[in-house]
C-alpha cells in the first residue's frame, strides 16, 4: 500500500520547477477589481459619506415631505376658501331660499361641517409575533398581518350602506371623489400619508351602522384574521361629535387623448 505522496501518476516536482497556478492569476484579478470598485465609490462619493449625506434624502423621507406640505396647504385652502364665502354672502344677489338650497348642497357635498352621533372604527395590523390562534389554520405569513386597502374600503362601504350622513378617514372628510388607497403599509388619502392605527368616523345611526358592518361579506372575512391572528378591530361610540367639511380641490382630473 502507498501513501499519498506514491500515488499513481504523480512525481515530485524540483524545488526549482515553478509551475503556472491559475489560481494565482484569479487572486490577483480579484484584488484589481476591488480596487476599481473602490476608487469608482471614492470618485461617486466625492469625499461624502454616502450611507449617512442628508442630501440623498429616501423616498419615503420625500412623501412625508410632500404629506405634510399638502396638508398645510388644505389648512390654506379652507382658510381662503370660507373668507371667500364670508365676502360672498354679504351681497351675492341670491334671495334666502335659494341661500338655503345651497347650503344643503354643501351639506350633501362634504364641504361643510357636519354633526351628529357618531362611531369610529379603529383598524390595526398584527403585532409582529403573531401565530395562529386557533387550530387548523397555518402560521401566518406578512402579508396575513398587515391591513389591506381592500379592508379599510370594506369599512367605508358598509358604513355608506348603513346610512352615513359623512363619513372622517383620520382627519380628512371623504367625498364622492376621495379614494382610500394604500401603498405597502401606508394609507394614501387625497395626497397625504397615514400609518396604522388607521381611525374611521362615521356619523348616522350607531344601530343601524353596526347592522351594516356586521352584514358586510368583506368584514366577516377581516373578522377571521382578527380572531385568527390578531389585526386590530374596535368599535366605539363617540356621541354627538363634529365632522370638518373637506377642505381640498373638487377639482377633476383626467386623462385626454394626444392631438
Amino acid at each position: 500500500m502507498s501513501n499519498s505522496a506514491d500515488s499513481p501518476g504523480t512525481e515530485s516536482s524540483p524545488s526549482g520547477d515553478r509551475r503556472f497556478r491559475p489560481v494565482r492569476v484569479l487572486t490577483a484579478g480579484v484584488f484589481a477589481l476591488a480596487g476599481l470598485i473602490f476608487f469608482t465609490s471614492f470618485d461617486t462619493a466625492k469625499g461624502t459619506n454616502i450611507r449617512t449625506d442628508t442630501s440623498l434624502l429616501k423616498l419615503s423621507d420625500l412623501i412625508q415631505e410632500r404629506s405634510h406640505k399638502n396638508g398645510t396647504l388644505d389648512e390654506s385652502n379652507a382658510t381662503l376658501r370660507h373668507d371667500i364665502e364670508s365676502l360672498a354672502e354679504r351681497d351675492d344677489g341670491r334671495s334666502e331660499a335659494e341661500d338655503k338650497k345651497l347650503s344643503g348642497l354643501e351639506k350633501s357635498a362634504g364641504t361643510q361641517e357636519l354633526t351628529g352621533r357618531a362611531i369610529t372604527v379603529t383598524l390595526n395590523d398584527a403585532p409582529p409575533n403573531a401565530t395562529a390562534r386557533l387550530p387548523g389554520y397555518p402560521e401566518p405569513q406578512p402579508d396575513y398581518l398587515v391591513i389591506h386597502q381592500q379592508d379599510l374600503q370594506a369599512v367605508v362601504n358598509a358604513l355608506w350602506e348603513g346610512g352615513a350622513q359623512g363619513v372622517k378617514v383620520m382627519d380628512q372628510r371623504l367625498i364622492s371623489t376621495s379614494a382610500v388607497r394604500c401603498v405597502g403599509n401606508t394609507l394614501i388619502l387625497q395626497g397625504r400619508v397615514y400609518s396604522p392605527p388607521y381611525k374611521i368616523t362615521a356619523i348616522g345611526d350607531p344601530d343601524q351602522l353596526n347592522r351594516a358592518m356586521s352584514a358586510s361579506k368583506a368584514i366577516q372575512n377581516y373578522m377571521v384574521y382578527v380572531n385568527v391572528y390578531g389585526l386590530g378591530w374596535k368599535v366605539t361610540q363617540d356621541g354627538t361629535v363634529t365632522l370638518p367639511g373637506y377642505s381640498g380641490t373638487v377639482d377633476l382630473h383626467y386623462a385626454e387623448p394626444v392631438g
